[in-house]
């Protein structure tokens, strides 16, 4: 039986003593890493070199930035990156710009003194983003930024008899032909929120729950940028916020998020499961128990099961599952796991998500 190749990284940092540190996490992790550049100029000369598995990368970089490399690279030639850098840390918007723009996950660039236990700390997740990295699949963006605008119009254009369903109003609020839309993702995540929330309609019909498996402090600054973009209102969950048609809640980090009756859902400091908190299942489980049939599950791209154990309650009572189809996925990890428990009622790729989903929901 032939070696399991170890995946193969290129680390992009303007710091000599940092490339060092993340050099020596790395390969005290088992990696290999394939070279060193000083900015992002450098590494688009590399990675057409050396085709690495996965890049490393900084945002703060001199002649070339690494929000401006990682964009011109995600056109040029696709490959996993993990953004490491200070500007990656609590509720830095240059998170969420990396991670719209393709970046597969992000790391909080490590203290140039670390201590026994947090070098461990350290290199532990900074091996485990860059193994998950190096199972991606990087296509080039469904819709480039600057085309945003103009796509948004024609697909307005295409699904326009949907935007003519009647917005429901207070006294219809709470009825049996309410839709909750819940959908769930992880790594790859942001960027398909980012290609799938600005295609649909402002009204949809239905009120979105959406769990995204973040650290704590991105869901806000992820909310706003998807909120700027979309006609749908994006914002981030409150403690007792409500379901409300045509309005997406983002469920905030750190917590759990359960339906407890129509259009109210809760928040719970409930410890994590599966070092998930959010959990998917859970807000899937309980909309199923109170929505029963009139729920869709979306689940989108991303490492793991979350979302199956919901996605058999939600079958339980009649709604609807969609996944992601495979060849759009960054991760086919959530979407394959529905799909082998055969709770899935169609494999959709990312670019005719809205459609499916407003498919749904208008039949409903």
């Amino acid at each position: 039986m032939s070696p399991v190749r170890k995946p193969r990284v290129l680390v992009c940092d303007d710091s000599l003593l940092m490339r060092r540190v993340l050099t020596d996490l790395l390969v005290d992790g088992g990696l290999d890493v394939i070279g060193q550049v000083t900015d992002g100029a450098d590494l688009l000369a590399s990675v057409r070199a050396l085709s690495p598995d996965v890049v490393t990368l900084d945002v703060e970089m001199p002649r070339k930035d690494g929000l401006a490399t990682l964009r011109e690279l995600m056109i040029e030639r696709p490959t996993p990156v993990v953004m490491v850098s200070t500007l990656t840390g609590t509720g830095a918007r240059a998170t969420i710009q990396a991670l719209a723009l393709g970046a597969v996950d992000v790391v909080q660039k490590p203290a140039l003194r670390l201590t026994p236990e947090l070098w461990g700390r350290t290199r532990d997740e900074l091996l485990e983003k860059v193994l998950n990295a190096s199972h991606a699949r990087i296509r080039p963006m469904l819709t480039p930024p600057p085309e945003l605008e103009r796509a948004r119009a024609e697909i307005a254009a295409t699904i326009a008899p949907t935007r003519d369903v009647p917005r429901p109003g207070p006294k219809m609020f709470g009825r049996a032909g309410d839709v909750v839309v819940v959908i769930a993702t992880s790594t790859g995540g942001p960027r398909a929120l980012h290609e799938l929330l600005p295609r649909l309609p402002a009204r949809v019909g239905a009120g979105l729950l959406i769990v995204q498996h973040m650290p704590v402090g991105f869901t806000r600054p992820l909310a706003e940028r998807l909120d700027a973009e979309s006609a749908l209102t994006v914002r981030e969950a409150g403690p007792s916020d409500a379901i409300r048609p045509d309005v997406a809640l983002i469920a905030p980090a750190g917590h759990h998020r359960e339906v407890v009756a129509r259009g109210c859902v809760a928040l719970s400091a409930a410890p994590a499961i599966g070092n998930l908190r959010p959990r998917a299942d859970i807000t899937i489980a309980s909309a199923a128990a109170v929505y029963g049939r009139d729920v869709l599950v979306v689940v989108l791209t991303g490492m793991g099961n979350d979302g199956e154990v919901g996605a058999r309650a939600v079958k339980a009572v009649g709604g609807r599952v969609l996944t992601e189809h495979e060849s759009t996925c960054v991760i086919y990890g959530m979407p394959r796991a529905i799909q082998r428990a055969g709770l899935c009622d169609s494999a959709v790729p990312l670019d005719s998500m809205h459609l499916a989903i407003t498919d749904v929901v208008s039949h409903r």
